[in-house]
């Protein structure tokens, strides 16, 4: 199984640390995001990835070159002036050798504990049941960004809450696709806004959804609060 991994982002709010790389190089507690990225990967069954690159792509191929000393095979697709998301993808995903199974695609900023494997069969089940190409996506619980006050009838405040779950899911920029509806992409804009809409009204795609430690890193803030789950991780360990 192959993954493509979009990682040409520029990272404006995590500067000065991406002036030199791009956002999915940022380090967390020592190895870049990507590399995180590929051990999850990994562990789930892809043995070979397809880096959809751009801006400072040449830190990417000179950290992972073909991926051999990271267990996976590695290619670069490189945009030669932006595309966006949807763009890259279509441009990069004929790298990955044809087959009959499903393609991993993933934004180059999460960090995730939630088991691609669970993903993949629940996508293969849902296949089994409609007709077509179809779509997986990994769907988390939005979080207030913002502290919580409860307050009492009279006004009163008698607490205060963080990092509430709020009732809706978002998207965890995770998916397995069928290789067929890529042909549905872009040649140049984004995948989440001129093809999902499409095939949701056509009822094909499904949203496999967790409450597995998740996050998107794309600030300072974003970084520390990694590096504290993989730090207290690793000391329960």
């Amino acid at each position: 199984m192959y993954a493509l991994i979009l990682a040409g982002g520029k990272g404006e709010r995590l500067r000065p640390l991406t002036d030199t790389i791009p956002k999915p190089m940022a380090p967390v507690c020592g190895k870049p995001i990507l590399e995180r990225q590929i051990e999850w990967l990994r562990e789930g069954g892809v043995e070979g990835v397809v880096f959809l690159a751009g801006y400072r792509w040449e830190a990417i191929r000179d950290y992972f070159g073909d991926g051999s000393g990271f267990g996976v095979s590695v290619e670069y697709s490189v945009e030669d002036s932006p595309l966006g998301r949807g763009g890259a993808i279509k441009q990069g995903y004929p790298l990955a050798p044809a087959g009959d199974e499903p393609l991993v695609v993933t934004n180059g900023d999460i960090i995730t504990r939630q088991p691609l494997s669970e993903i993949v069969e629940y996508h293969r089940d849902s296949l089994a049941r409609r007709n077509g190409p179809a779509v997986t996506l990994l769907a988390v619980p939005m979080v207030s960004p913002y502290g919580i006050v409860d307050m009492n009838d009279a006004g009163g405040v008698i607490g205060f809450r963080e990092k509430v779950e709020l009732p809706h899911w978002i998207n965890g920029g995770v998916y397995v696709f069928d290789r067929g509806v890529f042909s549905e992409f872009p040649d140049l804009g984004d995948h989440e806004v001129e093809t999902f809409p499409g095939l949701a009204r056509s009822g094909r795609i499904a949203a496999y959804r967790t409450r597995s430690f998740w996050t998107s890193i794309d600030s300072f803030k974003d970084l520390r609060e990694a590096e504290e789950f993989i730090q207290q991780e690793g000391a329960a360990h």
